[in-house]
């Protein structure tokens, strides 16, 4: 049996069924008297193969004694089958052919050609161009993976001759065909013919073959191999049975043989559903290329059945029919039809016997592999596959786990929308997935995915698919906080901008009528009504409609919070949702780019418009006005508009510098310098207007003072004729800082005068604005507290309690403008006259540090004077932190020049410094210690030990033999340690920041007998397992607040601890640091990373190596203890991190640093494990 050609051979004319390639039926001869000449070894395999068991008797006697003369010359079979091969191994020139007979029977002693090679129709089809280098394994390989993968044949050859050799040996040629699939899996195990001839073994022969294969523990097989050579792997492979079957199409063995396909099946179907990834993985993308080719072939053969009943049509309309070209043609067709119910079964086998099962496979890159190839199928032969049956996998795959399948089922879905025609036939689909599609748009967690589904929601918002609250719930995703998600609902977005401007358009007019009356020359000014400014006011309307829906899931402006400890939530120069928005339609609505004409429609005065419109007219630019009125909101939101137009034209000037090079062109750079200009002039004139127009309202002030950043000042530094310009600038700046408390207003004015002292030529101007801040500021400051005791909490009225925290807020921002040491410590001229207690006067720094004081809680107050009281004393402590880093800048500075320092001065530093540290002490001592202020005393208080703590490192220069190096050892005095007491008043504050994290995040924490017990308001925050989703937010909101503070009083600490003025000596040496390592694991990421800085620094490589072996045994004996408790004794597993190198790949993994850890947990990145493969394969993922 194993010598037999046709073993695997069934009948054309047999019912198409499958069944085994054993039992073979010989064929009945349409021409029963004729007959071919066979070679004697024909004629005994032919007498083998009829033998049939059920026959029995009835089988001649000629037969018989050919069989058994078949079975006597085993050696003659051996030896010819040897030279055979040799003989055909050429197929570019094939055996001459005979006569062509009717009945087909010597077609089998034809070579095959590649099936390119006859003429057909182009289609789209994958590239099967021959890869230039295949896998590294094929260079030492033999046989058909060889051929595939390392020899110079296309593809297409490649095929042919494999075809060639089935007609040739088909049992040799299918083992070999098997044992290439094997190959490309990555297993070198093979089968031998024995195996082909028993389909009924195949299902107990592979699994040997796993589990052979399972015992070398493979971590990769060549189809997910990212060796070098592998790239072009997986195209290979598919466009090799790609060609294979366009080959038996072309050859019309794939309707003839039906036994070449059904054998193809069941070896490949049944490694489909193998327990082991490899042979899963790769026998599922063969099955998926063999069906997609099919689906190619089908629609040929529908194609040529089409063109064929053309021309009967044609034929049938002559005068003369040629009644016999007539009927060929009919059996032409006929033969199609068969032909395509082949192919569609065939199809539809391979469908329930793999996809069915493999779209919900436990490895996401099969589902992903399934996704694609069902898209590529609807796509290509949609007569079958565009149905509800198929396209409903694409729907629930919508909810895979995994996000590339989630982004894969998109993108496919896409490439449907995206032909119109499919409208009509995607409507039920789009009814019942809509929600999911809107579900992954808004809430999925991958960036990706939502933007891809933004797009395809564009795509069936363009077919009339999606409804009117759908819409406005995408356009809200244009303040997204993900740059990809926001640039790809633009398209969404504008659409909706430009139909309320075409309806408004139709409401005066029309687009034509408002041309001849609205059309005016930039010459004449920008604040005529235009066209434009309709458009202006629709983008207004729409992002103010959508931010008043969303204002209490998401604020447009990151609010200050009641107490001046959420100071640190005060976002200063992070850009607003509506900054954030016109960046991603700044491109795409040309009325944006054009900043001139928006500053001309904000400028534009509509109280004129307001008076007019109690009164009818007919002037089409008074209903223009009329319809742009702008109210509060919207002006606020179109200046952050013109800020971010600003902002982005200036940026695409400069970079249109460089060309394509990369190089500066003198044109280009004179064309840049001349926006620059003029850009610099229109601001220097447009900033004062709109700041007298906008200047009362808070927001609209911080959003026009923004401007003042952008602007490029040398252009003043070079034209000195507009320095009034300049100076008229910063007088608006100085107003608005004067007669604004609102944080952000005088956050951003500062940074504009701090912007203005860039530049040195024009330094002496802004240095006399704000020596003009300084004396009004202080003079309200000594004027304020004249007569007072600042000291004592409680003792102002409200009025003047909130004047005071004002200015002292103001003095909080000029500190950080320029040195301001001199400044604080100069009493005032006026403060000369002593007050009527006949108190001595104050410099504004002994103001400001008893000021301090008023942070010791009073319970007598109500809670709005005690908020107004902690905001007044933080700002104060915020101003004398500043005050001493100038002063220490300064110190460092002398040192390093070699100026020697006066003790004097030494002297009157400490003091201060003592001064203000006992003001610290008093509040941290006094206040409870669950209290955001207090968290903000204690962090200012850490910085301004860890300040002094940097003169350690401040050195003189080397001494020259003229003079003597400078003795500064008495600077040293300044740097002064933390006390004891004090220290446990930190770690008490640190606790309960710690434990209210722990509580609002639901996290759980290594409690020891020696910590505090918890407040009352921390443990009522512990939330309710049934919140509602409102509530769930807010958890989440709060959570992610005391995080924040947590890290940040954290890395004060650890900033603390590494300058050795915090744990470095006393009894409570190294008390602190064991304390933030006995939660590192368990809050969170943010925290582990914090607390890793104070890790031992990493030790020389080379005293690494000499000490391996030492540390290796060591490690060997701690981890048998360490390992197996490593998330309970984070002191072991520090030991763990100390053993290896600081910072290296094994260290991070070890600390949980290292993100890839927990992407390579689980199924991906371990040994397969085929039980529970085969308990979950069939579990939809993500249901």
């Amino acid at each position: 049996m194993s010598g037999d050609n046709n073993a695997l051979t069934s009948n054309a004319n047999a019912p198409n069924r499958r069944k085994s390639g054993r039992a073979v039926k010989k064929p009945d001869m349409i021409y029963p008297g004729f007959t071919t000449p066979l070679s004697s070894e024909s004629k005994r395999k032919r007498a083998q193969f009829d033998e049939d068991p059920e026959e029995g008797d009835d089988a001649s006697e000629g037969e018989s004694e050919g069989g058994s003369e078949g079975e006597a010359d085993e050696e003659e079979l051996k030896e010819k089958k040897k030279r055979a091969p040799k003989a055909k191994r050429a197929p570019a020139k094939p055996v001459a052919k005979r006569p062509k007979t009717t009945n087909g029977v010597n077609t089998k002693q034809l070579a095959l050609r590649p099936a390119n090679s006859a003429p057909k129709k182009p289609r789209k089809q994958p590239t099967k161009a021959r890869a230039k280098a295949g896998p590294a394994a094929a260079a030492d390989s033999t046989g058909l993976y060889s051929e595939v993968f390392a020899r110079g044949h296309s593809l297409e050859a490649a095929a042919a001759e494999w075809a060639t050799q089935w007609d040739q040996h088909n049992t040799n040629a299918m083992r070999d065909l098997v044992n290439f699939v094997l190959k490309c899996t990555g297993c070198d195990l093979q089968i031998d013919v024995h195996d082909i001839e028993d389909p009924d073994n195949v299902t107990s022969k592979l699994t040997d073959l796993q589990d052979e294969y399972q015992a070398l523990k493979a971590t990769e097989y060549p189809l997910i191999s990212k060796a070098k050579g592998n790239a072009s792997f997986r195209g290979t492979l598919t466009g090799f049975f790609s060609s294979l079957i366009s080959t038996f199409h072309a050859s019309s063995v794939l309707y003839t043989d039906l036994a070449l396909i059904e054998n193809i099946q069941v070896w490949v179907t049944t490694m489909s559903s193998s327990a082991i990834r490899p042979f899963r993985h790769t026998a599922t993308v063969i099955c998926l290329a063999i069906v997609s080719e099919l689906c190619r072939v089908v629609n040929e053969i529908a194609d040529t059945k089409a063109k064929t009943l053309r021309q009967i049509q044609s034929e049938k309309k002559k005068s003369r029919i040629n009644q016999g070209r007539v009927a060929a043609m009919q059996q032409k067709i006929e033969e199609g039809d068969k032909h395509q119910t082949i192919v569609e079964e065939t199809m539809k086998d391979i469908f329930d016997t793999v996809f069915v099962h493999r779209y919900r496979d436990v490895d996401p890159k099969i589902r992903t592999e399934c996704v694609q190839a069902l898209g590529d199928w609807i796509s290509t032969y949609p007569d079958t596959f565009f149905a509800g049956e198929y396209l409903r996998y694409l729907g629930w795959l919508l909810s895979d786990i995994s996000a590339p399948t989630r982004q894969e089922v998109v993108k496919q879905l896409q490439r449907l929308f995206n032909n119109k025609e499919n409208f009509g036939r995607l409507r039920t689909f789009t009814e019942r997935f809509r929600p999911r599609l809107m579900e992954i748009a808004t809430r999925d967690a991958e960036p990706n995915v939502r933007a891809a589904s933004v797009e395809l929601l564009d795509s069936i918002r363009e077919a009339g698919m999606l409804e009117p609250d759908d819409i406005d719930v995408i356009g809200k995703l244009m303040f997204d906080s993900e740059p990809k998600v926001r640039k790809a609902v633009v398209g969404f977005f504008t659409e909706n901008i430009n139909d309320l401007y075409e309806s408004k358009l139709e409401e005066l007019g029309g687009e034509e009528s408002l041309e001849e009356v609205l059309e005016h020359d930039d010459d004449e000014g920008f604040d005529r009504p235009r066209i434009a400014w309709i458009k202006l006011k629709c983008l207004a309307e729409v992002l103010l409609n959508y931010d008043s829906e969303d204002r209490e899931e998401l604020p447009s402006q990151v609010q200050r919070g009641h107490s001046a400890a959420n100071d640190v939530l005060v976002a200063s120069g992070v850009e607003s949702r509506f900054s954030l928005a016109a960046q991603a339609l700044y491109d795409r609505i040309p009325e944006v780019k054009h900043w001139e004409v928006l500053a001309g429609y904000l400028l534009f005065d509509h109280t004129a418009v307001e008076k007019d419109n109690e009164t009818k007219t007919d002037d089409v630019e008074k209903m223009v006005q009329s319809a742009c009125r702008l109210e509060e909101r919207e002006e606020i939101i179109l200046l952050e508009v013109l800020n971010t137009a600003v902002k982005l034209r200036l940026t695409q000037a400069v970079e249109s510098e460089l060309d394509k090079k990369g190089k500066k062109t003198k044109a280009r750079k004179q064309e840049s310098a001349e926006v620059q200009e003029t850009a610099a002039r229109h601001l220097a004139q447009l900033i004062p207007k709109l700041l007298d127009k906008f200047g009362a309202i808070p927001n609209a002030a911080s959003a026009v003072l923004r401007l003042e950043h952008v602007l490029n000042l040398e252009i003043f530094q070079e034209l000195r004729q507009d320095s009034n310009n300049y100076s008229s600038l910063l007088d608006e700046i100085n107003k608005q800082f004067m007669t604004h408390a609102d944080q952000n207003v005088l956050v951003e004015a500062s940074a504009a005068l701090l912007h203005a002292k860039g530049f040195e030529e024009l330094e002496e101007i802004t240095d006399g604005k704000v020596q003009v801040l300084w004396e009004d500021n202080i003079n309200t400051l000594h004027a304020l507290v004249q007569g007072k005791d600042v000291e004592l909490r409680g003792n102002l009225s409200s009025n003047a309690l909130t004047e005071l925290s004002n200015s002292v807020r103001r003095i909080s921002n000029l500190v950080s403008i320029s040195d301001c040491a001199e400044i604080l410590e100069t009493v005032p001229t006026f403060a000369g006259k002593k007050s009527k207690d006949d108190s001595p006067p104050a410099d504004p720094l002994s103001i400001l540090l008893e000021i301090v004081k008023r942070g010791a809680p009073s319970e007598d107050l109500d809670d709005d004077v005690n908020t107004l009281e902690d905001e007044l004393a933080l700002s104060a402590s915020k101003s004398a932190l500043v005050y001493f880093m100038w002063k220490v800048y300064s110190l460092k500075s002398h040192i390093t020049t070699g100026d020697e320092v006066a003790d004097v001065d030494i002297d009157a530093l400490k003091d201060r410094r003592s001064a203000f540290v006992d003001s610290l002490s008093h509040v941290l001592t006094t206040r409870s210690h669950n209290d955001d202020t207090t968290l903000a005393f204690a962090g200012t208080f850490l910085d301004l030990c860890a300040l002094f703590a940097t003169l350690r490192h401040a050195a003189p220069p080397k001494p020259t033999s003229q003079k003597a190096r400078p003795s500064n050892d008495h600077v040293q005095i300044l740097v002064q340690a933390v006390t004891p007491e004090l220290q446990n008043t930190l770690t008490n504050i640190y606790s309960s920041a710690e434990k209210t994290y722990a509580k609002k995040s639901r996290r759980t924490l290594e409690a020891l007998d020696d910590d505090e017990p918890l407040d009352s308001d921390v443990q009522s925050d512990a939330g309710d397992e049934d919140e509602d989703e409102e509530a769930g937010r807010e958890r989440q909101n709060a959570s992610l607040i005391a995080e924040k503070r947590l890290c940040e009083l954290t890395g004060q600490i650890v900033r603390a601890i590494i300058a050795r003025v915090l744990d470095a000596s006393g009894p409570l040496k190294g008390k602190f640091k064991e304390r933030l390592f006995r939660n590192r694991t368990r809050l969170g990421a943010n925290f582990r990373e914090v607390v890793a800085y104070l890790d031992e620094p990493k030790a020389k490589r080379a005293t690494r190596t000499k000490a391996k072996g030492k540390k290796e045994a060591g490690l060997k004996e701690k981890s048998k203890d360490v390992v197996v408790v490593e998330d309970e004794d984070e002191e072991e597993v520090e030991d763990v991190v100390d053993a290896g190198e600081e910072g290296d790949e094994e260290d991070l993994r070890a600390r949980e640093l290292d993100g890839g850890v927990e992407e390579g947990v689980g199924e991906e990145a371990g040994e397969e494990q085929p039980e529970e493969i085969e308990e979950v394969e069939d579990d939809i993922m993500g249901d």
